[in-house]
């Protein structure tokens, strides 16, 4: 009996294994946006007025008063505006909700068009778009829930998250505000406290900046230079207006 041929190995697929494919989007939450606003104004602000007044006062003291007394005004203020803006947010939210239900009753033909053009720009047309929208209008509360989305490109937001973004633009700028104002407190003269004002200032506006486009997705070397710049333009000019006012040189 002929001896049967080996049976050939099996051959393994060549194709590779699919490699599990995670979308990475950058979704700044509300903390992260409001810890932005908050420090990238506290660090140039403060940093701003006080050299500013170091053009045309010897005095750390006074430097040092007059940055306080902004760091408790420029909080309280960022805080409020934050508390504003989003108490803003859920006003004009529940506004437009109110009008959407009020046409949904009073013209519902006409916001059924407006559903069709919308689903149409996506291509759909025929039997599919008439079955979508009867679908989407069989429910008022998911009617109007679409046509504050889509049609109007609003997110419901948070009505409890106003005091919380208050409480968070206001620390950071506080926060971000004491450090320019540092060196001033320990170091004798206003002259030498500007200096380290400046270096401290710089190193934490570039370190600010490189965080900042982390999270925003921005090139980090583009914010880290943007921030910078605004810091150091901002106190230049205040520095300089200050001396051409007073006529003075710092002690």
């Amino acid at each position: 009996m002929a001896d049967r041929p080996a049976t050939a190995p099996k051959l393994m697929s060549r194709r590779r294994p699919r490699a599990a494919h995670h979308e990475q989007h950058f979704n700044a939450g509300d903390a992260v946006r409001d810890v932005i606003i908050g420090m990238s104004d506290g660090l140039t602000v403060p940093f701003a007025l006080a050299a500013g007044i170091s053009g045309a006062i010897a005095s750390s003291h006074i430097v040092v008063t007059a940055g306080i007394a902004e760091l408790a005004a420029g909080g309280i203020s960022m805080g409020l505006g934050g508390y504003l803006a989003a108490r803003s947010d859920v006003e004009h939210y529940e506004s437009e909700q109110r009008r959407e239900y009020e046409e949904t009753e009073e013209v519902p033909d006409e916001e059924r068009r407006e559903i069709e053009t919308i689903f149409t720009s996506y291509g759909i047309s025929g039997a599919p778009l008439t079955q979508l929208v009867d679908t989407v209008t069989s429910n008022r509360k998911s009617w109007v829930e679409f046509m504050m989305r889509f049609e109007l490109g609003l997110e419901k937001p948070d009505p409890n998250k106003a005091p919380l973004s208050a409480l968070r633009i206001g620390g950071s700028y506080v926060v971000g505000g004491l450090i320019p104002l540092l060196p001033y407190m320990l170091l004798k003269t206003t002259h030498q406290g500007l200096i380290w004002s400046a270096i401290v200032t710089f190193i934490a506006l570039v370190a600010f900046g490189a965080v900042k486009g982390q999270f925003t997705g921005v090139s980090i070397f583009r914010s880290a230079l943007q921030t910078s710049l605004i810091g150091a333009v901002a106190a230049g000019v205040a520095f300089a207006l200050a001396r051409l006012v007073n006529g003075s040189t710092p002690a």
